[in-house]
């Protein structure tokens, strides 16, 4: 079986631009990908409601000035991989009621994204090109039929129909461009076997974390806003994102020991932000930080948390942090869901809020540097160079099959 892909060209698209600062599994993928072939990351369409509003954040504001200006959208990103700001601006549709209507606008939107990415193709001379369409459901749905690639391969790694800001079309459409997909990638098994229902051609491959970055071995010094806060530091790294994280959970940490520091780093959502948890005064939210800082965060940490939700959202979800706190080789509390089976020797879960302090205790109680090992040995199992070789034997795969029934 052959797990290595070489000399192809391949356009990826997703929901997170290259030049978000944060990072990503679809970036880390077209970095692997662009080890041996060439690879156009396509940033996300920008609607007109973007374009037309005031206070963008600063890449959004650099993609607005190219498409006024018409020119300079191919950035090359290294010597293999190139970037491309679309020209086109798309229609804002998702909160349309009308699946009908939603649908025909989406079309002609998907058509002018298309031509975009045409262009863009043919100025770096791509030929038979893979799409890798990363969880973007709406801006990729007619890809396949306007750019006809070699192969179209949907990525999933989120749930949308489980957002109510998505559900409404996602709900519709994603079964349907999982159907039509020529190969499914997933990170999870649940996913996986979620998107077997639709297509048959539907893999886990696994997945990879930035090893490299989180390594106990690079970390020099606590980062200044952690040294005032009062020890043992109960800590979080991620998206404070309502959908996802369980406010009660750390409610209960705080407040069942307020001799606790409970610290969380990473931008909070609207709902969080107006959160009583503010008011606690062992709770600490010291905002984003960039990827690069992280390590030094978790490494302060006594104890990492995930307090996350078990709904439609999260059941399936890798939660990446879990392998970044093990790499570090930090005990871990986790929600339990049907994905964090994987993890269960190595991290504690708890079914209820209730569970957490508890678990937290026992986590406290053994620091012993065998279990620390154990957690990053585990963690350094996770690696992209694995993940990737199963995506490229699906696509190899794949291809000879499609090619043969030509």
């Amino acid at each position: 079986m052959d797990n290595s892909l070489r000399g192809r060209d391949i356009v990826v698209i997703g929901l997170q631009p290259w030049y978000y600062p944060i990072g990503s599994n679809c970036k880390n993928i077209a970095t692997h990908f662009a080890y041996d072939n060439r690879v156009l990351y396509v940033n996300l369409p920008i609607n007109r409601k973007t374009y037309l509003s005031r206070g963008k954040n600063e890449g959004v504001a650099v993609h607005s000035e190219i498409i006024r200006k018409k020119k300079d959208e191919l950035k090359q990103i290294n010597e293999s991989m190139w970037e491309l700001y679309p020209l086109s601006v798309v229609e804002s549709i998702n909160r349309i009621p009308s699946n009908k209507v939603f649908s025909t606008i989406n079309y002609f939107n998907n058509k002018r994204f298309a031509k975009d990415i045409a262009n863009a193709v043919k100025k770096l001379g791509f030929k038979d090109v893979i799409i890798f369409n990363d969880n973007d459901i709406y801006n990729g749905y007619y890809l396949k039929e306007f750019l006809r690639p070699s192969l179209y391969i949907y990525y999933m790694r989120d749930f949308l129909q489980g957002y109510d800001y998505w559900k409404k079309h996602t709900s519709i459409m994603e079964p349907k461009l999982i159907a039509k997909a020529d190969l499914v990638a997933t990170n999870s098994t649940y996913y996986a076997e979620y998107c077997q229902k639709y297509n048959p051609n539907s893999i886990f491959m696994g997945q990879g974390c930035n090893l490299e970055l989180f390594n106990p071995e690079l970390v020099k010094s606590v980062p200044e806003d952690l040294k005032e806060i009062k020890r043992p530091i109960i800590g979080y790294v991620g998206a404070i994102d309502s959908a996802r994280l369980d406010e009660k959970i750390i409610e209960t940490i705080a407040t069942t020991h307020p001799e606790w520091s409970v610290v969380l780093v990473g931008p909070e959502d609207e709902h969080f932000q107006a959160s009583s948890l503010h008011k606690l005064e062992n709770v600490h939210f010291l905002g984003r930080r960039a990827m690069n800082q992280l390590p030094d965060y978790i490494a302060a940490f006594d104890v990492c948390i995930n307090p996350q939700f078990d709904n439609n959202i999260t059941i399936g979800n890798y939660p990446l942090k879990i392998d970044e706190y093990l790499a570090m080789g930090k005990p871990v509390v986790a929600t339990r869901t049907a994905t964090m089976k994987l993890f269960e020797d190595h991290v504690s879960l708890a079914k209820e809020p209730k569970d957490y302090p508890t678990l937290i205790e026992s986590c406290l109680a053994d620091r012993s540097p065998e279990t620390n090992q154990s957690r990053i040995d585990f963690a350094r199992t996770h690696d992209w160079g694995n993940a990737m070789k199963t995506l490229y034997s699906a696509i190899n795969e794949t291809y000879r099959k499609k090619t043969a029934h030509k």
